[in-house]
């Protein structure tokens, strides 16, 4: 069993990418692995004037990571890029420099948006990030979902059309997080 962290680049109450993010701990693929949220909409603006006492919202979000065997991120993409809120949390947890709880936590990429090739843009910048951050990262199969009828049943779980290649994507993230964890 491992223990996934997920954050979701997202605040909004509907968020699609939260409801995706829902939708996947619930795949036949994720059952017996235990999935916590990351809450990024509590933290500061990042300062680096604050590293020496960091809020406590920064120490619990690091605290998730830090327990975590893996870390997925659900990611919108604004403007063709991630969301501010998503670096902010990104840089909380990364500092003070040389204490990042991200370094040699797999990394699984997704997101999904309104728009014909979905959080793609957004996916390629993220991932640029977290290579500077030493996260092993899911490299394949990529997913730039597009939100459309049926992708997610009525209570969440994600429908027929898409099971396949999700349930996929989780089954070769989790393959990923096996393969990094320490013995």
């Amino acid at each position: 069993m491992s223990s996934i962290a997920i954050v979701v680049g997202s605040l909004r109450a509907e968020s699609f990418n939260r409801q995706l993010a829902e939708a996947l701990t619930r795949l036949p693929e994720a059952q017996g692995h235990e999935f916590a949220f990351a809450d990024i909409g509590s933290l500061p603006l990042y300062d680096q004037d604050d590293d020496a006492d960091q809020a406590a919202s920064v120490k619990a979000l690091k605290t998730l990571i830090s327990g975590s065997d893996g870390v997925i991120f659900v990611t919108p993409e604004y403007n063709r890029s991630i969301p501010g809120v998503l670096k902010n949390a990104i840089d909380h947890a990364s500092r003070p420099y040389g204490q990042s709880a991200w370094a040699g936590r797999p990394a699984g990429v997704i997101g999904v948006s309104v728009g014909a090739i979905g959080t793609a843009l957004a996916q390629q910048h993220l991932r640029a990030v977290l290579a500077y951050l030493d996260m092993p990262t899911l490299g394949q199969p990529e997913a730039f979902i597009a939100w459309k009828e049926g992708l997610l049943n009525a209570d969440g779980t994600v429908g027929e059309g898409s099971a396949g290649f999700l349930g996929g994507w989780m089954e070769a993230f989790l393959g990923l997080v096996e393969l990094h964890k320490a013995p």
